[in-house]
């Protein structure tokens, strides 16, 4: 099967379902069709990742690759979280960055960062923090549009996309969801990282280790203080992104660097 047309498909379905979400934002039967058609997408991007998997016996964990495979979960944990809760209008964000890193991928990505390079531990430490990550990322974009509707309520009469928007204290509760989540993953992940990796000097890791430990404490301090001290509004949204940006210098950061710009 040709996975370029795969890729592509799945790219088309992501966009389609972008537009249908903003031009009829305030209708809930474009807005489950806009929901079908994300579905698709993330199906077919599955159905072009097992493609690609099976040709190389592996997974590629280069940067555009391991870029495109976050995207595409976090994607698919929305269309998860929306079966049962109001956040399918973070696909306006979410769906269009899917669909640009599926096409980075498709015609930039590297072949040489393959998961049969690693062991099955490192690989367990590889996927616990892709979804970490992917989840911390859903919780970020939660808290810009937190901070949006926050803005344009207290200034002036919101926008028709802000109206369309849960309530805030509903956004507030479905971000501490995700937080909550997202770090019992990051936790895992760190975990296996100190079980199962040899000498974080050798391996150009000390900084993804440190940062990551940073967005730990910073989301945890957050939950503690969100339950003992009632933490919310602004502090929440600040110490969220400042959490995610962190952990994207920490994901990204080095791999962008050691990749991209070193080629090691």
């Amino acid at each position: 099967m040709n996975t370029t047309a795969l890729a592509t498909l799945s790219i088309c379905a992501y966009l389609a379902s972008t537009l249908l979400i903003i031009r009829d934002i305030d209708q809930s039967r474009m807005q489950r069709t806009a929901l079908y058609l994300a579905w698709t997408a993330v199906c077919i991007q599955l159905l072009y990742i097992a493609i690609v998997f099976q040709k190389n016996s592996t997974f590629n964990f280069g940067f555009f690759s391991t870029s495109s495979l976050i995207a595409m979960i976090v994607a698919l944990l929305l269309l998860i979280a929306a079966l049962n809760k109001p956040v399918e209008k973070l696909g306006i964000a979410i769906f269009p960055i899917a669909a640009i890193m599926l096409a980075l991928e498709l015609n930039f990505a590297d072949k040489t960062q393959l998961l049969s390079s690693y062991n099955w531990a490192m690989s367990t430490h590889i996927l616990t923090s892709i979804i970490a990550f992917s989840l911390l990322n859903i919780a970020a974009v939660q808290a810009i549009l937190l901070a949006i509707q926050d803005q344009q309520l207290k200034s002036h009469p919101p926008k028709r996309f802000i109206q369309s928007l849960p309530p805030l204290q509903t956004m507030e509760s479905l971000l501490f969801q995700m937080l909550g989540t997202g770090i019992v993953f990051l936790t895992i992940s760190l975990v296996s990282g100190f079980l199962f990796i040899d000498d974080l000097f050798a391996q150009h890791l000390v900084h993804k280790t440190v940062l990551s430990i940073l967005a730990w404490l910073i989301f945890t301090c957050l939950l503690i203080g969100r339950r003992r001290f009632g933490w919310r509004g602004q502090t929440a949204i600040q110490w969220t992104l400042i959490g995610f940006l962190s952990l994207l210098l920490a994901y990204f950061g080095s791999k962008l660097v050691l990749e991209l710009i070193l080629h090691r």
